[in-house]
């Protein structure tokens, strides 16, 4: 419509309210367009589940322990988040018809570091779940802060027992046994296999990991050997990389046995460097969670090292099959070229656990995204079925998990070129795991009553 016949004045008059009536149509599109942009974004956020994933990606530990983790954690969201790619109760797309989003973090550099990068992810990120932390000393400054921050975490690794038998937490839980089982484990494999140990020593890491593991192993040894005498017990700096001091005196010592804990760079230094000196001729080295550093090391690592993985994982879970671990194990080596050990076994156990905990939370508030609250309360007390057997939330008033355990032999395979594991044995988790509220040393030197071992 126009005003042909108007004066000049009402034409302006008519072109200001049509540019005025244009302006409020424009702005209440506006309007309406953000309206549909918040409402979108509030829907796009409710269909992701961030997960903050934390493992050592640089320094000593990443390369045998930290990246084949990480790798494996990747491969499973992805594997979840295309849906149907694993056997139920697994199958159903992301946690829960969500889509799983990592966000990954580098554990290098110490406690105090990751204490700030943990914040980082929940006040920041404002991820859904933080799940990590390899090294006991990080596994024992995080929980007060996630209870502190009201946000749930899982602690996928770390070995010390002191995470639940000193503290207790409403929001973390860790998902994977304790390193009290490696022990008890090692000593019972001795016995059983009639190994000679008239005497032993031990090489560990000067912090939480390596001196409760001494601990945990020299009191099994009183227990299922009490005549073996032992001798000198070593506890270098971690990350210390050069132990030629430490294989002398070991060497001088000339015990039957010799226990060790060491793990990434640390336990390849070692091997590397007592290989060439005998020490593995000398004495029968006992490695209590030594599985991982296999793939680096290959023929490297001398035969008859009696070698345990912190669960039935990687060469140990291979011959109990099962069309989970062989769904996983078959994607893994196709993705990275070799078999999966026991850093990505674990990241798998952790990332299952999380799954039933999202899903039956959200079985129980009406299929919405959990809060921190609904997750602790799903995770608590929780079995799940994982790669290397079944996960009980057992421990910790539901927080810690107990598992099985697999004890084994190195022995080179010349016609596979590839390392084996021999002479396995399996323990049954309330075998080698102590019962709720009772500290793993106290329980093994009390001569652990109540373990069920089949």
């Amino acid at each position: 419509m126009c005003c042909l016949m108007c004066s000049e004045e009402e034409k302006m008059k008519f072109n200001h309210l049509r540019a005025s009536a244009q302006l409020k149509l424009t702005r209440s599109a506006g309007l309406f367009a953000l309206a549909v942009s918040i409402i979108s974004g509030t829907a796009a956020a409710e269909e992701t589940f961030k997960v903050g994933v934390v493992t050592f990606l640089s320094g000593g530990a990443a390369e045998s322990f930290g990246v084949p983790a990480m790798n494996g954690g990747k491969m499973l969201i992805k594997m979840l988040n295309e849906g149907g790619k694993l056997p139920a109760p697994y199958d159903k797309k992301g946690f829960g018809g969500l889509t799983i989003e990592a966000i990954e973090v580098d554990e290098a550099g110490g406690a105090t570091k990751q204490v700030q990068e943990f914040r980082n992810l929940v006040q920041r990120e404002e991820v859904d779940t933080v799940l990590g932390y390899v090294s006991s000393g990080d596994c024992l400054a995080i929980p007060p802060v996630a209870d502190e921050l009201k946000a749930f975490t899982i602690l996928y690794d770390c070995g010390t027992p002191r995470v639940f038998e000193e503290g207790e937490y409403e929001y973390v839980f860790r998902t994977a046994s304790h390193a009290a089982m490696d022990n008890i484990s090692l000593a019972k494999y001795l016995k059983s296999r009639g190994v000679k140990a008239d005497s032993y020593a031990g090489i560990n890491q000067d912090y939480a990991w390596g001196q409760d593991s001494w601990a945990d192993f020299s009191a099994a040894m009183e227990q299922y050997l009490p005549d073996a005498e032992q001798k000198t017990s070593l506890f270098p700096k971690i990350y210390a990389g050069q132990y030629g001091t430490e294989i002398s005196a070991l060497m001088r010592e000339k015990a039957d046995v010799v226990h060790s804990s060491l793990w990434g760079g640390d336990l390849q230094a070692l091997v590397l460097q007592a290989g060439p000196r005998g020490l593995f001729k000398k004495s029968q080295v006992v490695l209590a969670a030594g599985d991982h550093v296999i793939p680096q090391l290959g023929k490297k690592m001398p035969d008859g090292v009696i070698i345990g993985a912190r669960g039935v994982n990687g060469l140990a879970a291979k011959p109990n099959g099962g069309e989970l671990l062989e769904t996983l194990w078959a994607a893994y080596e196709e993705e990275y070229g070799t078999f999966p050990v026991q850093a990505p076994f674990r990241m798998w156990q952790a990332m299952l656990g999380l799954k039933m905990a999202v899903e039956k939370a959200m079985a129980e508030n009406g299929g919405k995204k959990p809060n921190d609250e609904e997750l602790a309360a799903a995770m608590t007390g929780l079995e799940w079925e994982a790669p290397s057997g079944m996960i009980r939330m057992t421990l910790g008033k539901g927080h810690q998990a107990i598992q099985p355990n697999a004890i084994g032999r190195t022995l080179w395979d010349a016609e596979k070129n590839a390392m084996t594991l021999v002479d396995i044995e399996y323990y049954n988790a309330e075998c080698v795991n102590p019962p709720d509220g009772v500290a793993a040393v106290e329980w093994i030197k009390q001569g652990l009553p109540g373990a069920v071992c089949e």
